[in-house]
């Protein structure tokens, strides 16, 4: 940590670090005017946000890792934090095997009411943002720069367009541009505010594996997708399985495993916003449940139904549960009973 990232940090939470009284209160003494650039940042456009780590909409996953950062900027539709998360990453160069496959799974778990995260950058990380975009669903780019930066350059429509429904996000300011080390720092947000990860296509010297790594050391889930060996395209992923990642052939192999992260993702969105409106006495929340089918619901489809916000759904689907209306399962919900 240089002296601007420590001036950085300072000016956020001073009494975080472990210095004495005598070296805060010295030239490494919080620097306020960073506090006021983040928010003129911040009311520049309707779009800009900061979301600090005791913030309703801060990633409740990412509060559990050992290293949370303290702020995260934003650009887009913030909305896109409430909805759980899988992460999806990969080789740059990848096959056009590999991209087939990053798309379609990411398309079918964004349709069963996961955002889709990922880095924004080339090969899978940029055919799983697409795949979401096309559907009209929530993906979430975590950045190595800053959020005003769009890197790399070939990917500036995936950067535009995905605000549309999900976000940019970096820990980073604004203007930082890319530099190599920052790119590694970012992938513990990537696997830290997501269920579990997905890797496709990754040779063993790929950067995703650092993030499948720290994905285990959070106590995430870990997938992988099978190659053919006489390629090293895959390796990586070969050598994941071989440490216990899960193979993923469809995404039923997926939401198998996430479902009870996801539970707790929703639970706490759920605790973090004070929900106004329709009170416990309507019960049972005849115009929502009409929006659960007796198959799998995902939740997307019951926010677009029901005409009422994410939070209020999200508090009402969770009621209807513990009456018994309805249960969650894998991609969503089902109704158990006619009202």
């Amino acid at each position: 940590m240089d002296v601007a990232e420590l001036k950085q940090r300072l000016a956020h939470e001073p009494q975080a670090l472990p210095l004495p009284e005598s070296l805060l209160q010295s030239s490494l003494s919080p620097d306020y005017a960073l506090v006021e650039a983040a928010l003129s940042w911040q009311q520049s456009a309707d779009n800009h946000h900061l979301v600090c780590i005791d913030d309703p909409f801060y990633p409740p996953l990412l509060k559990q890792i050992t290293d949370p950062p303290t702020v995260l900027f934003l650009k887009g539709h913030i909305d896109g934090l409430l909805f759980p998360s899988i992460a999806i990453v990969g080789s740059r160069n990848a096959t056009v095997g590999g991209k087939k496959v990053a798309y379609e799974l990411a398309a079918q778990l964004a349709g069963q009411g996961l955002s889709i995260t990922s880095g924004m950058a080339l090969g899978i990380d940029g055919v799983a943002h697409q795949a979401a975009i096309d559907i009209g669903k929530p993906s979430l780019a975590v950045l190595g720069t800053g959020v005003d930066v769009v890197y790399p350059k070939r990917h500036k429509s995936i950067y535009q367009n995905i605000q549309q429904d999900g976000c940019v996000i970096s820990e980073f300011w604004p203007a930082v541009k890319p530099f190599a080390g920052n790119f590694p720092k970012r992938n513990r947000i990537i696997s830290g505010l997501t269920i579990g990860t997905l890797v496709v296509e990754a040779g063993l010297k790929s950067g995703s594996l650092i993030t499948a790594r720290l994905a285990n050391e959070q106590g995430r889930e870990v997938f992988a997708i099978p190659g053919s060996v006489l390629s090293g395209q895959s390796e990586g992923c070969h050598k994941l399985l071989r440490e216990g990642a899960k193979l993923v052939e469809s995404v039923s192999d997926i939401f198998e495993e996430v479902t009870p992260l996801s539970h707790y993702h929703l639970e706490e969105v759920k605790s973090c916003h004070h929900i106004v409106g329709e009170s416990a006495s309507d019960l049972p929340f005849s115009s929502l449940l009409a929006s659960v089918g007796y198959e799998t619901t995902a939740i997307n489809d019951v926010v677009e139904h029901s005409g009422k916000t994410i939070e209020l759904v999200l508090e009402q689907l969770l009621e209807l549960e513990l009456q018994g209306w309805i249960t969650a399962v894998p991609g969503g919900y089902i109704r158990l009973k006619r009202s």
